[in-house]
This record gives C-alpha cells, sequence and structure tokens, in this order.
C-alpha cells in the first residue's frame, strides 16, 4: 500500500533516530511513491502546524512535541526482548468503565495506549493482559498515561481468577496466530535480503521502506505475550530478524538519499549490499 506523504515523513523522521529530515531528502522519498513535491511541502506545513515536526534550520525539520512521546514508545521495538520478564500467573488490569466516552480524542488516545501494551477487554470497561512486561504494573500505568490513557483511569494487579475466567483471559489472544505472523514476516524479510544485491537502488529503497515499515508496526503492536500463550522463541527469531533488515534499510536509505539524478537507476551500492548480506547470517 502506498504511504500518504504525511506518513512516510513521520515514519522516515522515526527511523532517522534524532537526525533532521530536509525537505529535498522529503521530496526525494516521496517521489520513489508517485508524491508530488507540492504534496510533500503541504504535507510539512500541516505536520508542522500540528506540532508533529518543527524546523531545526531552513528546509530542515525533526519530530516536534506533539509526537515526541508516541515516537519513543516506537523507537523501543528493538528492545523488545528485554522489555518482558517471567510471568507468574498474574494479571494487569484496568478499569476504564466509568470513563466518559463522548470526548472522540480522548477515546482515540485511551484506545491506541491500550491497544500499544497489548490489553484486550475480558469485560466490557476491564481490558487485561498478562503481568510479564519489565516494571510490572507501575511501569505500565506509567506508560500508558503518557500515551494517552485518562490519569482517572485505574491501572491494577489482578489474580485468583475464576478457571473460566482464566481461561477466557488466556483466549484474547490467538498465539498460534501470532507465532505463524512471526514466522512469516520472517521468512519474508530472508527472501527480501537474499536478491537485494540484485535490485537497483529506487526499487531497494522503495521495497525496503514497505517491507520494514510494515515488519516494524507487527514488532510496535505485538502484545508481548509470555509463554505458554505465545512461542517466545518464535518471536525472538522475528525480532532479531526485523533488527537485521532494519540496518539494511537504513544503508540503503542512506545511500538513496546521498544519490543524485545522474547516479539514479544504478544497483544498490556495495556498502548497502554488504550490509544486507550480511543481515542473513
Amino acid at each position: 500500500m502506498v504511504p500518504r506523504p504525511r506518513q512516510l515523513i513521520l515514519r522516515l523522521l522515526l527511523g532517522a533516530g534524532g537526525a533532521p529530515l530536509t525537505a529535498r531528502e522529503a521530496v526525494r522519498a516521496c517521489a520513489l511513491f508517485g508524491i508530488p513535491a507540492s504534496g510533500v511541502r503541504v504535507a510539512l506545513a500541516r505536520l508542522a502546524a500540528a506540532g508533529l515536526v518543527e524546523p531545526v534550520q531552513r528546509g530542515a525539520y525533526r519530530l516536534g512535541r506533539q509526537a515526541s512521546t508516541l515516537a519513543a514508545e516506537v523507537a523501543a521495538w528493538r528492545d523488545a526482548k528485554a522489555r518482558t520478564r517471567e510471568w507468574r500467573g498474574d494479571w494487569i488490569a484496568v478499569h476504564v468503565g466509568a470513563l466518559g466516552r463522548s470526548d472522540r480524542v480522548a477515546l482515540r488516545a485511551r484506545d491506541r495506549a491500550l491497544g500499544l501494551l497489548g490489553l484486550r477487554e475480558l469485560e466490557r470497561g476491564l481490558p487485561v493482559r498478562p503481568d510479564n512486561l519489565a516494571g510490572g504494573v507501575g511501569a505500565v500505568r506509567e506508560r500508558l498515561t503518557r500515551l494517552g490513557l485518562d490519569r482517572e483511569a485505574t491501572v491494577f494487579r489482578a489474580g485468583g481468577f475464576h478457571a473460566d475466567d482464566e481461561r477466557r483471559a488466556r483466549s484474547l489472544w490467538d498465539g498460534r496466530a501470532l507465532a505463524r505472523g512471526y514466522r512469516s514476516t520472517l521468512a519474508r524479510l530472508e527472501r527480501w535480503l537474499a536478491g537485494a544485491h540484485r535490485l537497483d537502488l529506487d526499487d531497494a529503497a522503495r521495497e525496503s521502506f514497505l517491507l520494514g515499515d510494515q515488519a516494524i508496526r507487527q514488532l510496535v503492536f505485538d502484545p508481548l505475550l509470555p509463554s505458554p500463550l505465545v512461542d517466545e522463541q518464535a518471536r525472538a527469531a522475528f525480532v532479531d530478524a526485523v533488527i537485521r533488515f532494519d540496518a539494511a534499510g537504513q544503508a540503503i536509505w542512506k545511500d538513496f538519499l546521498a544519490d543524485t539524478p545522474a547516479t539514479r537507476h544504478r544497483q544498490v551500492p556495495r556498502a548497502a549490499a554488504r550490509t544486507a548480506m550480511e543481515a542473513r547470517r
């Protein structure tokens, strides 16, 4: 699916690790997906007006304050392994049943926060998840609030469920489907890396962006369930594959953005191709 210019610019900035993005680079990147320069300028203006990007110098932008919290959460995908701990059978629950639902902005922020931390409704107004995230209930409460959960929400540790409730809680996620997704995406990334050296630079940049974006999104929204609810080894292999693929993609995009019209459509440079080959190991 072709990204919209706003999405593409934000994702490039998220992947830049704090480095600014110039308007020229934004135009160059968007042109890969058939987005005209006029659309890029409009997108940059709207993002700046919304506080999602801010100028650092003439013609160069970085993420703005309004995007910083979500950006930090998204950027943490690389630390997925360190964000979990052994599960001892307890649950984290959030009571939101008494909160209003008329404020659509607040409701979207609430749903996004709960979704990013993998919570699912056990009962109406009572989303839960296994208590296996590093830092326990305190860290989860802090992250949820930072991401936009209403401060009036009650976040607590739960346990001692009736056997029927325990079964229902464990069935809120399809662990087998998650594991299939890990293996499927891993295989797709590996296949692409195996043939990346044969692509020209434009195709490699376009394809690596789309594949990498999908894989990172899959990981960002992964609930990070514990065993036996999911195959943790399959997830660990998937995380490693996404990290390797991202390194290859970053090398390709570095060369792509530094490229000139005179050298356009050449094959992936040796340095980027070598990074892609090393990523397969």
